[in-house]
């Protein structure tokens, strides 16, 4: 448990993160007939993109709250409208979550702990991923009719938290076990991943009790964790060999910096070079938060693998 002085700054930090009103996407359209089944996308800001291209490049983004139904994409839409103001154009991806209902139902409200045990459960098993795979599938058709601004060739996927998880195992569809539904025969074409202090070793979190036992709700409790872990664990699709940055505050609680060492261990111990930046005194929220310095950082690794 975090100390009381810990507490208190994660506290304020979550405070500022949603203290932000709902920033309207430019155009939503949908990837499949489920309410939750929709993309938002929002166009880079100002008149040319920051960079050589006459078009921008896709930033996908994969919300977090801990794969529960109360947290949808609007809690991430500043964020979303940040990056657009940084020249890129962004594509937030909503998804069936732990409880049946649409996305923009009571949304995230402000006060709600990423950590918190209490309430729905964590994700649907499979209709969760079922939806990140469809989503990164329609997105191409998607961007060329709703976002003309966007380029698909220049595609850097981006997740929080539970959204990190999402965005690593998306990079990652290709070395998924042979009989996965959501297994594809070739890398997706991205410039790369930034998850930002993803859940993304599920043995780790588990151990930890990451989000309320988020991780073993995900997996469809007890009896299915072993047995659907190497479907869903980043720390066990490696290697992937697409460029990957995990981004982490040295002060979160709710994910603790254990989470993406043990994932930069198992990434090295595979062949692979996975960057890690670690923030001092820079907790959960942070990182999503158009306030906070941590944002910018977040957006220049962006840029790094975008550009």
């Amino acid at each position: 448990m975090p100390d009381d002085a810990a507490a208190a700054r994660a506290a304020a930090e979550e405070e500022s993160a949603f203290s932000h009103p709902v920033v309207d996407p430019d155009v939503t359209a949908a990837y499949g007939d489920h309410p939750d089944q929709v993309i938002d996308f929002y166009a880079p800001r100002g008149t040319e993109p920051a960079g050589p291209s006459a078009l921008a490049p896709l930033v996908v983004l994969l919300h977090g709250g801990s794969w529960r139904a109360p947290y949808d994409r609007r809690h991430v839409s500043p964020f979303a409208d940040f990056l657009a103001h940084r020249g890129f154009a962004v594509a937030s991806v909503e998804y069936r979550r732990g409880a049946e209902g649409p996305g923009g139902g009571a949304g995230a409200a402000a006060g709600a702990v990423a950590g918190s045990g209490a309430g729905p459960v964590a994700g649907r098993w499979p209709e969760t991923f079922d939806d990140v795979a469809a989503a990164l599938d329609a997105l191409p058709a998607l961007v060329r009719e709703a976002l003309p601004q966007a380029d698909p060739r220049r595609m850097v996927i981006t997740g929080h938290s539970a959204g990190g998880q999402l965005a690593l195992w998306a990079a990652a569809r290709h070395v998924l076990p042979a009989d996965a539904p959501w297994r594809t025969d070739r890398p997706a074409p991205l410039r790369g991943v930034v998850a930002l202090a993803p859940i993304a070793d599920f043995s780790v979190a588990d151990k930890l009790d990451v989000c309320g036992g988020a991780v073993r709700q995900l997996l469809g409790g007890e009896g299915h964790f072993a047995e659907r872990q190497p479907y869903a664990d980043p720390a066990l699709l490696l290697p992937t060999g697409i460029a990957t940055t995990l981004v982490q505050g040295r002060a979160d609680v709710d994910v603790p910096q254990a989470v993406a060492e043990s994932y930069a261990e198992a990434a090295a111990k595979a062949g692979e070079v996975v960057g890690l930046t670690l923030l001092e005194d820079v907790g959960h929220f942070p990182l999503i938060d158009p306030a906070a310095d941590a944002c910018a950082v977040v957006a220049e690794e962006i840029a790094q693998l975008a550009w």
